[in-house]
């Protein structure tokens, strides 16, 4: 079942990911006739911005996420019982054994990034060290290691990126817009701008939409893959009980990252019912889920 629903999503993935990058072409080029006189020379400029941004943030995107949320390495001499966990969860998964760091907060939250399973990292807060037992702190491990085994910290970079460039584009241009293109009285240039303005609107709705449903759908899937690893849903759904209870916001909390928490660490967002917006499916929802699994 797991399996399939794994296959199911990376097929997902590859056509959420095409869809995307045909929309952000669209963009540029609407984008490109609103603003410059030389569509080519602009269309050329962005696509090479987007390539640096894109490299840099597949390759550091672990480490950028790690510095803003002032994570250390958890040692095997500070950390033996956390990394012991993580390496037997490693055998069972038949993945490579990810980097392990802390955030020293007292907020009980989690997270897993990096480009795939040979470069990867999951990251606990203290809080949830000495809060949680083996049992549940073993779930949610399993939890971000299925991310992981499930590329999911893929997917989540590629998103980050595309949507952080449309983001990025659509605030440059409504600050310096419009210049109009080279004739302003020609009918299908005033369409052309039109259909850009129209673009530049809705891009970043899109852009936010399609990270928010990504990152619901996914948390679910972790939760069911993280029970087939451990064979124990009551750890992690009693980790999940302890997590809708917990009132303490992560001191590094940001929207721009909180879709790679185990919770949102948002903690006025995480109470919210499900929305359009909503970046996790509610606990309530995820612990129903889990129990129902036989």
């Amino acid at each position: 079942m797991i399996l399939r629903d794994v296959k199911k999503n990376k097929q997902k993935t590859f056509l959420i990911v095409s869809l995307f990058f045909l929309f952000i072409t669209l963009f540029i080029y609407f984008l490109s006739v609103l603003i410059f006189d030389n569509v080519a020379f602009a269309v050329i400029i962005g696509l090479t911005v987007s390539i640096l941004i894109s490299y840099n943030t597949y390759y550091y995107s672990d480490q950028i996420v790690l510095k803003l949320n002032k994570a250390r390495v958890a040692t095997k001499e500070e950390f033996a019982q956390l990394n012991h966990i993580l390496e037997g969860l490693c055998i069972a998964a038949n993945v490579p054994v990810p980097k392990l760091y802390v955030m020293d907060d007292s907020a009980l939250n989690a997270f897993a990034t990096g480009r795939n399973p040979e470069n990867a990292v999951i990251c606990i807060t203290t809080g949830l060290l000495e809060r949680l037992d083996k049992n549940e702190l073993e779930g949610v491990i399993a939890h971000e290691l299925s991310h992981i085994r499930n590329y999911d910290i893929l997917l989540q970079t590629i998103v980050i990126v595309m949507v952080g460039f449309v983001v990025i584009i659509s605030d440059a241009v409504s600050r310096g817009m419009f210049r109009g293109s080279r004739d302003d009285d020609n009918k299908v240039s005033g369409i052309i701008a039109i259909i850009g303005i129209i673009f530049l609107i809705l891009s970043p709705i899109f852009a936010e939409l399609m990270k928010l449903a990504i990152s619901r759908n996914r948390e679910y899937l972790a939760d069911a893959s993280a029970i087939e690893l451990t064979r124990n849903k009551d750890g992690l759904i009693n980790a999940l009980k302890k997590l809708t209870h917990d009132s303490e916001e992560l001191e590094q909390a940001n929207k721009s990252s909180s879709s790679l928490f185990i919770v949102n660490p948002l903690v006025k967002e995480r109470k919210k019912k499900n929305s359009l917006w909503s970046t996790h499916p509610t606990l309530d929802n995820r612990i129903e889920r889990l129990q129902n699994i036989n």
